[in-house]
């Protein structure tokens, strides 16, 4: 199996879309210049949603319009199985950025813009939030590595 890639990094000055950047300068509280229209998503808790392409094309399958960011997510990977990370689990990203995932996304009514029905339906594929463990710059084309988890 391939390694995992990143294929596009994301933000936005707050909502969805989110457009693809060059580069991502990441720190605690997430990628510099993403913003969020809600206070509930400003925590170093969700400072970066990760969502698979491989969902996306789903969803474009089944009728959705939607792209790399359109969804919210500030990464978009390729091969990472995100919704299979638990709490915990950390990767590390050829840049050197370390992300540790805290939960999974709910899906709220921000994907109504997309569609009312989108929330419902991509439950359990809505993606993983992470907490910055490592921060360094992040840019697409980057492979990510699954850490064995850290036991306390």
């Amino acid at each position: 199996m391939d390694q995992p890639t990143v294929l596009s990094v994301n933000i936005s000055p707050g909502g969805i879309p989110k457009r693809p950047i060059g580069v991502g300068e990441v720190n605690a509280d997430g990628i510099a210049g993403d913003g969020h229209n809600h206070e509930k998503h400003i925590t170093p808790l969700q400072a970066v949603l990760l969502i698979d392409i491989e969902d996306i094309e789903d969803l474009r399958r089944e009728g959705y319009r939607v792209y790399p960011g359109a969804m919210g997510e500030n990464l978009t990977c390729r091969g990472l199985d995100a919704d299979a990370l638990r709490a915990g689990d950390r990767l590390r990203f050829s840049g050197g950025l370390v992300l540790e995932i805290t939960k999974p996304r709910k899906p709220c009514y921000v994907l109504d813009a997309i569609d009312p029905v989108l929330k419902k339906i991509i439950v359990g594929r809505a993606g993983m939030y992470a907490r910055v463990i490592e921060a360094r710059p992040i840019r697409a084309g980057e492979t990510i590595e699954l850490l064995q988890p850290v036991v306390s």
